[in-house]
């Protein structure tokens, strides 16, 4: 049985018998037709993947490994904002006339700081620390930026990375503010999986923890038949994660650098409505 299988069934089994229903409560997030979308949630989830042992991708439906990559390195490689330079239309909904969601995710990461070794922006500082000052407890990011956030067209859910080098592998937090569990959780988990794996390789180390913390883990109304039918379904083997092992330089991948071999999952669950 996939590890990731069984954290997100537990997960949700969790989140459903012992969850808070926001229904009836001031809510902000809508749906097409322009009712309010409710939810039943868990404060403070924590969980947690050892990436030295398996490839935390669910097998119950299967993650789109290209798509959430592409947008991953559209975040922390390009360091973008604008939708046009990203394949899928997931950010379609909070993007401008011109594409630009404003001064958020990839913004943030492409602004530049001055440090006693030079101006770098924040994967830079990260990837400067990991290969000359692997074992500072000081290696972070940060998306939140409150001065920011009334130019982002949506305020950052996945916020903040801590990575923390132990022995020879490289760890790392992933703090999220909020998590659709449905459509988002294991796209989020894969994304981060991802990035360990390549900021392990570029600076020398192998990959270790990932642990994901989530502040607000929700299910929507509208969700619930739908994972409850998910997470009946039989749990497959894990699949393989590969690598390209000649990339050195973070920015030199690309989508076709990684993949997923021997993934076998559950049918895909089609027409997911999404609250905006």
């Amino acid at each position: 049985m996939s590890y990731a299988d069984e954290v997100f069934k537990t997960m949700c089994k969790d989140i459903l018998e012992n969850g808070f229903s926001t229904d009836g409560e001031k809510v902000r997030p809508k749906w097409d037709d322009g009712s309010y979308a409710y939810t039943i949630k868990k404060f403070g989830v924590v969980n947690r993947y050892d990436l030295s042992k398996e490839f935390p991708a669910l097998t119950l439906r299967k993650t789109s490994l290209k798509n959430s990559v592409d947008e991953l390195l559209w975040i922390w490689q390009k360091k973008s904002n604008n939708i046009h330079e990203l394949r899928s239309h997931i950010w379609d909904s909070w993007a401008d006339e011109n594409g630009s969601i404003g001064k958020a995710y990839g913004y943030q990461l492409s602004v530049k700081h001055k440090y006693k070794e030079g101006e770098m922006d924040q994967v830079d500082r990260v990837l400067y620390d990991l290969k000359n000052n692997p074992y500072s407890r000081r290696i972070m990011t940060n998306m939140y930026v409150h001065q920011d956030l009334s130019e982002m067209g949506l305020y950052p859910c996945a916020y903040s990375m801590t990575f923390n080098v132990t022995g020879d592998k490289l760890n790392a937090i992933l703090n999220q503010r909020s998590n659709d569990i449905l459509t988002a959780n294991n796209w989020n988990v894969v994304q981060y999986a991802v990035l360990v794996h390549m900021l392990a390789q570029v600076s020398g180390f192998k990959a270790g923890e990932l642990v994901h913390v989530i502040a607000d883990a929700h299910i929507y109304d509208r969700h619930i038949p739908l994972v409850k039918e998910l997470i009946e379904r039989p749990s497959l083997p894990a699949p393989k994660f590969w690598i390209n092992p000649e990339i050195k330089d973070f920015y030199d991948f690309t989508v076709d650098d990684v993949r997923l071999d021997d993934y076998e999952a559950g049918p895909q669950i089609k027409n997911i409505p999404v609250a905006v």
